[in-house]
């Protein structure tokens, strides 16, 4: 069980080195945000061309296969299995019922316990059934009933026994399963796509009108910097401590609810003291290194400059927000 390759999250794909990689990271930051904020409010048209632009994106960046398959195949298996789940759930529309006690109550309980006998009919009065009274209703009423429907709508779209599946229930499904895979494989590949050290200049710089406000924006980005080195390692302490339990070769069986109970509670204690001495030899490389405060020891984390790419790719976010303002909107 590798966990680093399993599950690669907030991994940085060093080489090959792509185009994307090659974009500046606030290029990439505003896209991302595009991607995260778009789906809001939008159809499912725009939807589904959000996932095939991430897919296309993937494809043409010539990101190795071993590298996404993992996780755009899983992601995709997901979406799909909510697809299919919120499809065929129901639409939550109420459903038609029919009172057991009459509208009007105090009228109906004195009408008469029985009902008057009808009229005795007189078949033989019109014996051509002519007239609104006959019993026999006329042939040519049927073929006026029978008249096309003006549209061929139709609320319902599928139904084979107890499967249905209706317009609201499907625009769900797309909606919630669109929303899903762009969230996660959006921030996945550009967190794949981007080092550390160029998200932190990209949010620095990007925060820079703040500082006027008093706010703390270096020690912002060196949190986040921190925290984004700090998630391999994160994987690589739960990855060590399963291997360390699947050696010992423990009979769960045998242990029962209370003893398991405790053995995973102390190795949930394990985790939590390596995660802290990873934090403290981290601190410790710092301080030795003579950081003593964002202020005192800056550290210029990567250069920022646009090329040509980068507004060409500024030219084509403006575009997709355009078409996103004007055709985009859910009716």
């Amino acid at each position: 069980m590798d966990l680093l390759r399993s599950l690669p999250i907030g991994l940085y794909l060093e080489q090959p080195v792509t185009w994307l990689h090659r974009l500046d990271s606030r290029v990439k930051l505003a896209w991302l945000m595009t991607f995260l904020i778009a789906p809001i409010l939008a159809n499912p048209i725009w939807r589904l061309m959000l996932v095939g632009m991430l897919i296309i994106l993937t494809l043409t960046a010539s990101i190795p296969l071993r590298v996404w398959k993992q996780q755009m195949g899983v992601l995709l298996l997901f979406c799909i299995l909510v697809f299919c789940l919120s499809a065929i759930a129901p639409d939550a529309l109420p459903s038609e019922h029919q009172p057991r006690i009459p509208a009007d109550e105090l009228t109906f309980s004195q009408q008469p316990a029985t009902l008057p006998e009808p009229a005795p009919k007189k078949p033989w009065y019109k014996p051509f059934n002519l007239g609104s009274n006959s019993p026999i209703q006329n042939p040519k009423s049927k073929i006026q009933n029978s008249l096309p429907q003006p549209t061929n709508y139709s609320y319902v779209l599928f139904k084979q026994g107890p499967i249905k599946i209706t317009r609201k229930s499907l625009d769900l499904a797309i909606n919630v399963s669109t929303l899903f895979f762009t969230v996660i494989y959006s921030t996945n590949l550009y967190l794949l796509t981007t080092a550390s050290e160029e998200i932190t200049s990209a949010i620095e710089n990007l925060m820079q009108p703040l500082r006027r406000l008093n706010w703390p924006v270096t020690e912002i980005a060196l949190t986040l910097t921190l925290s984004l080195r700090f998630i391999p390692l994160v994987l690589e302490e739960v990855q060590n401590l399963v291997r360390s339990v699947s050696t010992r070769a423990i009979n769960w069986k045998k242990l029962g609810f209370r003893r398991a109970a405790q053995v995973w509670l102390m190795i949930a204690e394990r985790l939590l003291e390596n995660l802290l001495l990873r934090a403290e030899q981290i601190a410790s490389a710092m301080k030795v290194r003579g950081f003593t405060s964002p202020d005192r020891h800056r550290v210029e984390w990567h250069q920022l400059h646009f090329k040509i790419r980068d507004w060409i790719a500024l030219g084509c976010l403006l575009v997709l927000w355009s078409a996103r303002l004007v055709w985009g909107w859910d009716s």
